[in-house]
Order: structure tokens, then C-alpha cells, then sequence
């Protein structure tokens, strides 16, 4: 039994010193640079993230005011619209009983109510709209980041990895068997959270194109 393990760990190759020399100078180098990426990363999602929540309120209160204007200018029971109407209809009988001048001025008047009625109704409109526009695009941004979330979290696993790599490597007398690509490629697989990981680890993608993320994936926010 003895023999045995003594003949597999003669006949395992052994970790050429250039390797390790390169490996030495250039994982760190990589790890430093991730790290870097993923602070900006983070920092930059951080403030867009307190810009949007800043922004949020100011949304809530136009929604509400468009929605508030849009009723008072409606055309149902307390709407500007229809009390506008009221009048002109309480009005009419009297038109009958004024002289000509009288009745032509009273009847400009309330043209020029209808009128200043169809003018803020047709202000209105668009401001509704664009109110629910802002709102859609702010939430596209809101997915943005959350997609952004997603990249720190792998980054963070393969600055993790190369620290890794870089450690084992460094210890003396490292035995080759600890470098054996199946394992390691098994533990870091064991860390993915998110299924286009898994996709790309395994090289499941269409045409060689990088796997997109799925909505059924768990979102960090």
C-alpha cells in the first residue's frame, strides 16, 4: 500500500518554477485589477442607486398631480369641464331676456371659458404621459443595476479564485495533486449563484455567445 502511494506521487508531475515565478507576478497584478473594477463598480451603483431614491419621491408626487389634474379637468360630476357646461346651461335661459350686445358678450365669455377648459385639458394630457414615461425609464434603470449587482458578485468570486490560485501556488512544496483543474473547477462551480454562471463555466451557450441573464435569476437588491 505504501509502495503504491509512494509510486503515484513520483509519477505526478511536478510545478515547473517558471510557472509558479509567472503565476507569482502576474495573479497579483489581475487580482488588483479586479478589485479595483469592482470598488469603482460598486461606488458608481452606489450613487446612481441614492440619485434614484432621491428621485422616487418626486415621481410619487407628479403621478399623484398628474392624476389629480386629469380628474379635475374630467368631463363627470366635478370636473372643471362639466361645471363649465353647468353654467353655460343655467346661463342660456337668461340670454332670451338680455338685449343683443348684452347676450353677445355674455355668449364670448363663455366661449372664452370653454376655450381656457380645452387649452388646460390639452396641457394636461402631456404631462400625464410624460410623467409615466420618466417613471418606465426609471425603472429600466432600476434593472440596469441590478444587472451591475450581478457583475460585482462574479467579479468578487474570480478576484476570490486568483487569490486562491496565488496562495496555493506560493506555499512550499506545493503538491501538485492540489492543482488538480477538476476540483478546482468543481469548488468554484459549488459558489455560482447565478444560472449564466453555471452557463458560462460549462461553455451551455449558444454559438460561443456568453450566456444572458435569466429573470428567474436571484436579484441582490
Amino acid at each position: 500500500m505504501g509502495e503504491s502511494v509512494s509510486t503515484n506521487q513520483s509519477t505526478s508531475p511536478p510545478i515547473p518554477q517558471a510557472l509558479v515565478e509567472l503565476c507569482a507576478a502576474v495573479l497579483p497584478v489581475w487580482g488588483r485589477q479586479l478589485l479595483t473594477s469592482r470598488s469603482q463598480s460598486e461606488a458608481a451603483v452606489a450613487e446612481m442607486l441614492s440619485a434614484f431614491a432621491a428621485i422616487g419621491p418626486h415621481l410619487t408626487r407628479a403621478a399623484k398631480q398628474s392624476g389629480e389634474i386629469t380628474a379635475a379637468l374630467a368631463h363627470g360630476e366635478g370636473g372643471i369641464t362639466q361645471l363649465a357646461q353647468a353654467c353655460e346651461d343655467e346661463i342660456a335661459p337668461v340670454l332670451s331676456r338680455l338685449d343683443a350686445p348684452s347676450a353677445a358678450a355674455v355668449q364670448k365669455v363663455m366661449a372664452m371659458i370653454h376655450q381656457s377648459v380645452h387649452a388646460l385639458d390639452q396641457i394636461a394630457k402631456p404631462f400625464a404621459h410624460e410623467t409615466q414615461m420618466v417613471a418606465q425609464q426609471v425603472d429600466r434603470m432600476y434593472i440596469g443595476l441590478q444587472y451591475q449587482d450581478r457583475i460585482s458578485q462574479m467579479v468578487s468570486l474570480l478576484h476570490e479564485d486568483i487569490e486562491r490560485l496565488q496562495a496555493t501556488l506560493a506555499q512550499p512544496g506545493t503538491d501538485p495533486a492540489a492543482l488538480a483543474h477538476q476540483d478546482w473547477l468543481a469548488r468554484l462551480e459549488s459558489q455560482y449563484a447565478m444560472a449564466e454562471q453555471r452557463q458560462n463555466h460549462s461553455a451551455d451557450t449558444a454559438a460561443g455567445s456568453p450566456a444572458q441573464p435569466s429573470d428567474d435569476d436571484s436579484i441582490f437588491f
